[in-house]
């Protein structure tokens, strides 16, 4: 059985602040905050599948309503646990609009973006943005890295996941956020903990 290390990267809050505001720009200037906050998550979960790498680097927590980017949920609430820096980054973009809302307040700064960070964005936006913001958490528990936890979420809040079981396709019939084979998926797992490694070792 293959031991993987927990993947934590160090968060880029500028990217997080910058996906977030995208998706709201590109949804009319306006965003429910749940469903951006899952939006993101099929950003990344696409990425991670067809370039082995998350778009910015978050931590994610399985939570009743669905997967959580830890970093991207705290931008989107204002919240202390960010930093004064980041605070003051994402409120020249984001404006908490009413408790369920994000607002863009200028145009998203897409130097901060590669090409394929915006194909990701605009992968999640096209194949699930017609979804309200419970539609999409109802189909994030369709896929098996937060299904896994599901009965554990009885006892406890929030569970840390594990990135690694992006590459695990759903029993469901959903899209997998990208396909891959068997030695696809292992060949990405090795680039992951590759690049796990490297950052590590300059940290």
């Amino acid at each position: 059985m293959r031991i993987m290390k927990k993947c934590n990267f160090t968060f880029d809050y500028k990217k997080s602040t910058q996906a977030l505001n995208y998706l709201a720009e590109k949804s009319g200037g306006q965003i429910n905050r749940m469903k951006a906050l899952k939006l993101v998550y099929f950003a990344d979960r696409y990425h991670l599948r067809k370039y082995g790498r998350l778009i910015t680097n978050d931590t994610y927590y399985a939570m009743d309503n669905g997967p959580v980017a830890s970093g991207a949920k705290d931008i989107a609430e204002g919240s202390d646990f960010i930093g004064r820096e980041a605070q003051n980054y994402a409120s020249d973009y984001i404006e908490i609009f009413s408790r369920h809302d994000l607002k863009s307040k200028q145009n998203t700064d897409k130097a901060e973006f590669s090409i394929s960070d915006l194909e990701a964005l605009d992968y999640a936006l096209d194949k699930f943005g017609h979804l309200d913001e419970w539609g999409i958490v109802d189909l994030t528990h369709k896929y098996p890295d937060w299904y896994k936890h599901r009965p554990s979420l009885k006892l406890a809040d929030r569970i840390e996941m594990d990135v690694n079981d992006f590459f695990d396709d759903s029993t469901f019939k959903v899209d997998n956020c990208f396909p891959l084979t068997d030695e696809e998926k292992e060949m990405r797992r090795d680039q992951l903990e590759e690049m796990l490694t490297i950052e590590s070792a300059w940290r």
